[in-house]
C-alpha cells in the first residue's frame, strides 16, 4: 500500500500504482490463501483510489470485489487443489470495474449448483457461485493450457446500468 492523500473513485491524477493488471502467485498453497488474496485485493484497490470509498455506491462495489475474490479463490480451494493466481484487472470500458481472475491447475470448470439443491452430505460450500453469479456483472470460465481460469467482473453502477452478460458466459 502506498502512502499519500486518498484517490478519488477513477481519479487518473492520483500518485498511487494505477497499473491496471496485477497479479498473486500463489503456487496451489490452500492454507491461509483467501485471507492473502482479500489483503492484496484491498491494496490493490486502495492503490486504484476504489477505497477508501467516497459514497455508500462505491463502497458496496468494492465490498463485492473482495466477497467475488472470496467465493473465487474458496472455490479452487475446494474445488480444484488450490489456486494459482489471483489477477486483478482494472477495466474502463464500457464502464468502470475490476475483473477478478482466480487461475488453478484442475481443467474441470465450475457449474454453479442449481436452487434448492442441498450439497453433498460431508462436502462443503456449494452457493459460492451463485453469489458470484449476484454480484458480478457477468462471470464465466476459460480453459488454459495448465487448467482454468475463473473470472468475473464487478462494478459501481447506478439504476439501470446493468451491463448485459456477454452471449456465452456462465451468467
Amino acid at each position: 500500500m502506498r502512502d499519500g492523500p486518498p484517490a478519488r473513485w477513477g481519479d487518473p491524477t492520483s500518485s498511487r500504482d494505477r497499473t491496471p493488471d496485477r497479479r498473486l502467485g500463489l503456487g496451489r498453497e490452500t492454507s491461509g490463501a483467501v485471507s492473502r488474496c482479500r489483503t492484496f485485493t484491498w491494496e490493490v484497490l486502495v492503490d486504484w483510489g476504489w477505497l477508501p470509498a467516497f459514497d455508500e455506491e462505491h463502497q458496496a462495489a468494492a465490498d463485492d470485489v473482495l466477497l467475488v475474490v472470496s467465493e473465487l479463490v474458496a472455490n479452487a480451494c475446494l474445488h480444484a487443489g488450490g489456486p494459482t493466481e489471483l489477477s486483478l484487472h482494472h477495466l474502463y470500458r464500457p464502464r468502470e470495474a475490476v475483473r477478478v481472475e482466480v487461475a488453478d491447475l484442475s481443467p474441470r470448470l465450475p457449474v454453479p449448483r442449481l436452487a434448492g439443491r442441498a450439497a453433498q452430505l460431508g462436502q462443503p460450500g456449494g452457493h459460492g457461485l451463485r453469489i458470484v453469479a449476484v454480484v458480478a456483472r457477468r462471470w464465466g470460465s476459460l480453459p488454459t493450457s495448465t487448467g482454468k481460469r475463473v473470472w468475473a467482473e464487478v462494478g459501481a453502477e447506478g439504476p439501470g446500468e446493468q451491463t448485459p452478460p456477454d452471449p456465452g458466459t456462465a451468467r
